[in-house]
């Protein structure tokens, strides 16, 4: 089996027994204010990503909206806000989620992985919300 395949089916296996164990738990019952083992810090890990995640979507359609009234307000020959700013998230996703699997990498294969690419994930994810909460204000705002 090459390198590859082996971190793939270590990758798998993990998220495997974390859905098994979470599942069984429940993670309703997780405090994150005060969480006790690595599971439960990575799972409040991943709610504080979803978390980041809704803000940035709410975030992201603020934006897209004062783009499109951007647009609406340019001659033909100037448009292109909206189709801009669609075309960057749609880059952004996949680097975010690129930079965060490195980040892993720093626990690759351990019980920290997950919680470390989660919790990357919420970091930039805040990062861009605030940009895109910027830019949905607009200039003089």
């Amino acid at each position: 089996m090459s390198k590859a395949s082996t971190a793939g089916w270590i990758i798998v296996f993990g998220v495997t027994v974390f859905a098994a164990v979470g599942g069984a738990r429940g993670q309703g019952d997780v405090d994150c204010k005060d969480p006790q083992t690595q599971l439960d810090m990575t799972i409040c890990a991943s709610r504080d990503w979803q978390d980041a995640d809704a803000e940035l979507n709410a975030a992201y359609k603020a934006a897209m909206i004062e783009m499109q009234q951007t647009d609406s307000a340019l001659p033909d020959a100037l448009k292109g806000a909206a189709d801009t700013l669609r075309a960057a998230q749609r880059d952004w996703i996949p680097f975010r989620d690129k930079a965060c699997a490195a980040y892993g990498f720093l626990a690759r294969g351990g019980t920290m992985e997950p919680m470390l690419v989660a919790n990357c994930k919420t970091d930039l994810t805040r990062q861009r919300t605030k940009q895109l909460q910027e830019l949905a204000k607009g200039l003089g705002n």
